[in-house]
């Protein structure tokens, strides 16, 4: 069965929020990160599958770590085999956990990727060889595996002359052996920006970078599977995030449930908003019921492994708060999706495909008249309803510039009608709202 179905920057997040990312995990929020393990790491599974990161000509484990804040965890991680780490200058204190959980380690035997950022489009390479030293000092590497430009909005980002003087020289020096890029989408405050793919097969014809960080998953293809196929061509590594987008449907029920229980006065496009929210979400309640999907833990699974069925795929990078979700992440390695479970995702697909706003996506914001960021909101969502980072995600959707989801209770939902999956997007931005304001 064939599952191929069919500011203005980002300085401002560049502050100590990310330092609340301790409060991050993948699974449920309210997960302590005191958790006990269910077994010592040393009776964990092990990964089972290494993977060619593109021309790097390094094998990585196909499960990789993320912004794993927990030394323990990462520690733990790399001791069932896991070699890829995923960090970035922005992640306040991330650099530190990432050395003290490498440190007495083989280093040539793990890959450690970090990201910079672009300020502004002079940047110097002073600046950027500062910021990469920094970095290094930081981790406490010789060298770091593979340096990438954080973001950039748009394809003439990815020529900036000082990264790449900067990484020239860090190259040349054997400090820095790799360069690539990340993206998740724009953040178009003003100019609406280009989309993932335009971005990054951008980078792909610029040929100067060697790995791509990248969001896919099962409900958000289209663009992602573009770029994969490209990647592959050119021996570009491949690293994905993103990867299950499930809990939208699980968190979000109850918000909607204690909105409808406080009995707030409110607007009636706003009404009408969450109302069209609604249809859909008990139209998905009942197929889960249904189709017996009742399981999350079942379905991130399985989405997680529609991730490594793609051959085009290096790692997938997991975000694990607890021992309990790491040993979840490393029992994927080497699996493989089964029919039952390709039967599974599909049927979530149909049912609740239509609740899930697509990372990276951004097609609607042209259309909105108020210039509401609605990307970078529903991310800021996803993170307080998926990955338990709910005051870093509350503190970061206050730090947004101009308007925020506040103004789309007085508006006709041009957004949605713009919208290509029919995802009732105005009352998605009204409940991400109400959720990051407790308003």
């Amino acid at each position: 069965m064939n599952f191929s179905f069919k500011l203005k920057r980002r300085n401002f997040l560049q502050t100590s929020l990310w330092g609340l990312a301790s409060l991050g995990g993948l699974f449920y929020s309210g997960q302590s990160q005191e958790k006990p393990m269910s077994a010592s790491p040393a009776s964990w599974p092990r990964i089972k599958e290494y993977r060619l990161l593109g021309r790097t000509g390094f094998k990585v484990s196909d499960i990789a770590a993320g912004a794993i804040q927990d030394e323990g965890v990462l520690r733990a991680a790399l001791e069932a085999g896991v070699n890829y780490i995923d960090t970035a200058e922005e992640y306040p204190g991330h650099h530190r956990v990432v050395a003290k959980a490498i440190k007495g380690r083989n280093r040539k035997s793990i890959f450690i990727t970090t990201k910079l950022a672009v300020k502004k489009p002079n940047e110097s390479r002073a600046s950027f060889l500062r910021r990469a030293r920094r970095c290094l000092e930081e981790l406490e590497t010789e060298y770091i595996d593979c340096l990438m430009m954080h973001m950039p909005e748009r394809a003439e980002t990815l020529q900036t002359p000082g990264f790449h003087q900067a990484m020239e020289e860090l190259k040349a020096t054997g400090r820095v052996r790799f360069v690539g890029v990340s993206n998740h989408g724009s953040f178009w405050f003003k100019d609406p920006a280009q989309t993932m793919d335009q971005v990054l097969l951008a980078a792909a014809d610029d040929g100067r970078f060697d790995v791509f960080l990248l969001a896919y998953n099962f409900l958000q293809m289209d663009r992602g599977d573009k770029v994969l196929r490209v990647a592959h061509e050119k021996k570009i590594g491949t690293a994905l995030m993103k990867t299950t987008p499930i809990a939208i449907y699980y968190n979000l029920k109850k918000r909607v449930e204690d909105l409808e229980r406080e009995g707030k006065k409110v607007h009636p496009l706003y009404r009408e908003g969450l109302k069209r929210y609604q249809a859909k979400l008990a139209r998905a309640e009942g197929f889960i019921k249904k189709y017996n999907l009742q399981n999350p833990e079942e379905i991130k699974a399985a989405a997680i492994k529609f991730c490594l069925d793609n051959p085009h795929v290096s790692t997938v990078c997991c975000l694990a708060r607890t021992y309990d979700e790491m040993e979840k992440f490393i029992s994927l390695s080497g699996t493989r999706l089964s029919r039952s479970e390709q039967a599974r995702l599909e049927l979530y697909r149909q049912g609740c495909g239509e609740l899930y706003c697509r990372h990276a996506c951004g097609l609607c914001e042209p259309a909105c008249p108020h210039q509401v960021p609605v990307n970078t909101i529903m991310r800021y969502h996803y993170y307080f309803a998926t990955q338990a980072r709910e005051k870093e995600a509350m503190s970061l959707y206050q730090l947004l510039p101009g308007k925020k989801a506040e103004v789309c209770q007085e508006c006709p939902g041009y957004c949605e009608k713009a919208c290509p999956y029919d995802v009732p997007i105005q009352g998605l931005l009204l409940l991400a709202h109400s959720t990051l304001t407790l308003s």
